[in-house]
């Protein structure tokens, strides 16, 4: 609760207890003794006379109810019958219970609450469930008082989800353009179109046994599960039109054909691709919890596709597909015939290239090797970060002023703020906490929570980031006062804003004076770093004390005591909470302290009186001085150490990964005995970049060992793997032509990729080996599997590129998310299309004669059938033998 409780204050003076012989300890006696509940008892009650004929309650008037009654407590009757009462040396009147600090929205005076969401909770039905109770309980406000929600996190989940909804419809309508174009029949393009929807809903279904929403992540997948969806689907229509064009089948005997061909690939790929992702739901920490959703979100996906590839695309083949005549799958005119022409050119073309490369696999693999040179350097170059700092749609601005300001030098500082934010374009509501902030408590510090205006209203000159660019510039002027404006971190709790969040220790024992120098001097490095902005420590600075020295034992030979003089000091300067009155059926506190002019300046304090053991009034001047010092406001403790916490962030042109690196470096220079500890998103990412080589080798290695069970060789996966790193290599450049980071969202790009060649090599591969297994020598076999598959392949990269291009394009709310996913995945995805469909052949040929002996002499072996084959050969005989001869 951003406001303060209603109680009884009661504002003493101390010069006028002194005129009456009293002292603040005088008061509250006085309160405790007349303002309590009093158990009464009643008349007549059990056990009585035989005789008693009544019974009835005893009233005494024990608690108060109102200033007045207060402001009549006795304090002393005096012999000649006058008294004196409390409202003789006090100000009584219903105000707040504390007033550390008060809160105003747009200038006007406001009562604050904050509503936290628990760990498992779901923000939009915690925000509706908030905006309900409030429309309930706002009938019984009275007629000048109303409610607002000007600080709201929905709003930016609300617009992110609607926004990745948005690109999945667009990827949807762009991939039914690529399938339309490439097959040039709408029944053709129907039936991928037919099986998206059903795969997206049995995708949900198992979103929502696992227990999981549908979110940005969530819908991230999706998106990324697009162009897998049509894969298979178009794998199976693809090579079903093939065959019908080719050899003029029906619509069944070509779906039956196409099947027998394909499923053993489509299995495998499915397995493959489950492989690839599966290891991502086992990452530890926030990290993993990202990872977890994309995994299955992608992993049901992928699944419920193969599954309708297997049964219900077959079906919906022979069921939709019409006959046609062999050799006229093609004869088209207009733009198809055009493109149909160009199509075949370019596949004439790769026949040609894909015959000289695999006559020279030395030199390709040369290429290949230099390739994988370039890989590691463009690694090595690309900096680390953990998310994407997006426009939320809300910034948050710190003010702080010296140390040692009263409270209203603070508002006012706040108020000149208030005046150029209220001013601001595309700033909708600036709500103020004076004196907290999340530096900490105290009369030198505020917080507001600044609401921008809908994304839809506001140019890239009113984006969050400018915004907050320009406060920083514009108030720098405002004299005694610091004033930072920071975006919130993309994961709510992981610290206080975008940037580091960094704890330098002091481990050697050094002292807090030496911590002090230690974080000066760190300071002072980090302003001169190129790479750093923005750097400052956390926390309340130093600030003036006083220290009232007591001499014990002159004020024991005046007959104080030590616990006499803390509670006059306590009462006076910090308040005394004596018991609690009825107010408007509540109880609230009523609470004793000096007015306002009795606690002016540190000289006051020495004109507070002590009653000694005599009764005699004894002033703190007479065994006490005051002392003018300077000291720590507040101790932070980090992992048993003193530590101080330094926030900060990088320069426009460098990621969080250069600036945790810097911070690094600069606090190596410091003096033996200081440490630092990371915390917050600069500790996930420091962990998720640890993890993440980890995690591409475990799916790579389970990838590699899928596909070996699969194919009961080494070969076949050692082909396979051997065109990922290319589409690594891809995505790698796309991340730096658009000045990404090595993220969360990039490893989850590369693990997509992985899948991705992995699944184009086995389509080549797979027809390679069958041919290989009916006894075609090696180069022929490859040479046929290329022509064969070159069309799927295309139509299938293309269809996913054009899948991520709104995510590569996007703008508003997650756009910076969406961009740096996007980007990455069609990065990879074009790298595999065009440099797999070229090296894959010389892979395959490479690893087989390097692997066979009969191959390195030219002559043809068959193959050795694998595990999957036989399976799906018994699979078809049972078939068979269950389908009546027509």
């Amino acid at each position: 609760l951003y406001s303060t409780e209603r109680s009884l204050r009661i504002w003493i003076d101390p010069v006028k207890l002194v005129g009456y012989n009293l002292t603040a300890d005088d008061v509250t006696k006085a309160i405790t003794a007349q303002n309590a509940q009093v158990a009464s008892g009643s008349v007549g009650a059990e056990p009585s006379r035989k005789d008693q004929t009544i019974s009835a309650l005893i009233l005494v008037k024990g608690q108060l109810t109102s200033a007045d009654e207060f402001g009549a407590i006795v304090l002393r009757a005096n012999p000649d019958g006058s008294t004196v009462r409390l409202r003789d040396v006090a100000r009584i009147e219903i105000g707040g219970m504390g007033y550390q600090f008060t809160t105003r929205q747009d200038g006007k005076a406001i009562a604050g609450l904050s509503v936290l969401m628990s760990p498992t909770g779901n923000a939009l039905a915690t925000a509706s469930a908030v905006q309900a109770k409030m429309d309930e309980l706002s009938k019984f406000f009275p007629s000048n008082i109303t409610y607002d929600i000007p600080y709201n996190i929905t709003p930016v989940v609300k617009a992110s989800i609607s926004k990745v909804v948005q690109t999945l419809i667009e990827a949807v309508i762009l991939v039914f353009i690529v399938m339309f174009l490439f097959l040039q029949n709408f029944r053709y393009t129907l039936i991928p179109t037919i099986v998206v929807p059903i795969a997206l809903l049995g995708t949900c279904v198992a979103l929502y046994m696992f227990g999981y929403s549908i979110n940005m992540l969530t819908m991230f997948g999706m998106v990324l599960a697009i162009g897998i969806l049509v894969d298979d689907a178009i794998v199976v229509v693809e090579n079903v039109e093939r065959i019908m064009s080719e050899e003029g089948l029906s619509p069944k005997e070509a779906t039956r054909k196409a099947m027998s061909q394909i499923t053993s690939a489509i299995i495998g790929i499915t397995l493959v691709l489950i492989a690839v992702f599966v290891p991502m739901a086992f990452f530890p920490g926030s990290v993993g919890i990202i990872y977890r959703q994309f995994s299955v979100t992608i992993v049901a996906a992928i699944s419920f596709s193969a599954l309708m590839a297997l049964s219900l695309t077959p079906a919906l083949c022979a069921t939709l597909l019409k006959p046609v005549k062999a050799g006229h799958g093609h004869a088209k005119t207009g733009v198809f015939g055009w493109f149909n022409k160009r199509l075949d050119g370019a596949r004439d073309s790769y026949g040609r290239v894909v015959g000289w490369s695999i006559q020279r696999t030395g030199r390709l693999l040369i290429l290949y090797a230099v390739l994988l040179g370039a890989l590691v350097f463009g690694f090595s170059r690309l900096p680390g970060g953990f998310l994407p700092v997006d426009d939320q749609g809300f910034i948050t601005v710190d003010v702080q002023t010296p140390s040692d300001s009263s409270f209203n030098r603070t508002q006012a500082a706040v108020e000149k703020v208030e005046q150029y934010l209220q001013k601001r374009s595309g700033i909708e509501d600036v709500t103020f906490l004076t004196g907290f902030s999340f530096l900490g408590q105290g009369q030198n510090t505020a917080q507001a929570f600044v609401t921008l205006k809908d994304w839809s209203e506001r140019g890239p000159q009113d984006s969050a980031a400018v915004i907050v660019a320009d406060i920083n510039n514009s108030l720098k002027s405002i004299k005694d006062a610091k004033v930072s404006a920071l975006q919130p971190p993309p994961i709510d709790n992981l610290g206080n804003s975008s940037g580091f969040s960094f704890r330098l220790q002091d481990r050697g024992q050094k002292g807090y004076t030496a911590l002090m120098q230690a974080k000066e001097q760190l300071l002072a490095a980090a302003k001169q770093s190129p790479v750093l902005q923005n750097v400052y420590a956390e926390g309340l600075p130093e600030a003036p004390q006083v220290q009232l020295v007591i001499d014990r034992e002159q004020a024991a030979a005046q007959g104080v005591t030590f616990a006499d003089i803390n509670s006059t000091i306590s009462t006076n300067l910090g308040s005394a909470y004596v018991n609690d009155f009825p107010n408007r059926g509540r109880m609230q506190r009523v609470i004793v302290q000096s007015d306002s002019v009795g606690r002016m300046n540190a000289q006051d304090i020495l004109s507070y009186n002590v009653k000694n053991s005599q009764g005699r009034l004894v002033p703190l001047s007479s065994f006490a001085t005051i002392k003018w010092m300077v000291g720590p406001t507040q101790i932070v403790g980090f992992n048993y150490y003193p530590s101080v916490r330094i926030s900060g962030e990088a320069k426009p042109g460098y990621t969080s990964g250069d600036a945790i690196a810097e911070m690094e470096r600069l606090t190596a220079q410091l003096p033996r005995g200081f440490g630092y500890e990371w915390t917050g998103q600069s500790l996930q990412e420091k962990l998720s970049g640890s993890q993440a080589p980890f995690l591409l080798a475990l799916s790579a290695l389970i990838v590699f060992l899928c596909l070996a069970a699969l194919y009961e060789s080494w070969t076949i996966p050692l082909a396979v793997l051997m065109t990922v790193p290319l589409g690594i290599l891809g995505a790698v450049v796309a991340a730096m032509s658009r000045s990404l980071s090595n993220d969360v969202y990039f490893t989850v790009a590369l693990i997509t990729i992985i899948g991705l060649a992995a699944k184009d090599a086995i389509l080549i591969i797979e027809f390679a080996k069958d041919l290989r297994a009916k006894g075609t020598p090696l180069l022929q076999a490859t040479m046929e599997a290329c022509h064969l598959r070159f069309r799927p392949i295309l139509m299938t990269g293309l269809a996913f590129v054009c899948g991520v291009l709104p995510m590569v394009i996007a703008s508003g709310a997650g756009a910076k998310s969406q961009q740096a996913l996007g980007t990455t995945v069609m990065g990879g995805m074009i790298a595999v299309v065009v440099l797999a469909l070229l090296m894959v052949p010389v892979f395959f040929v490479a690893v087989t004669r390097f692997f066979s002996k009969a191959d390195r002499d030219g002559e043809a072996t068959p193959a050795k059938s694998s595990k999957l084959d036989r399976i799906m050969s018994l699979f078809r005989r049972e078939r068979s033998a269950q389908t009546p001869a027509s």
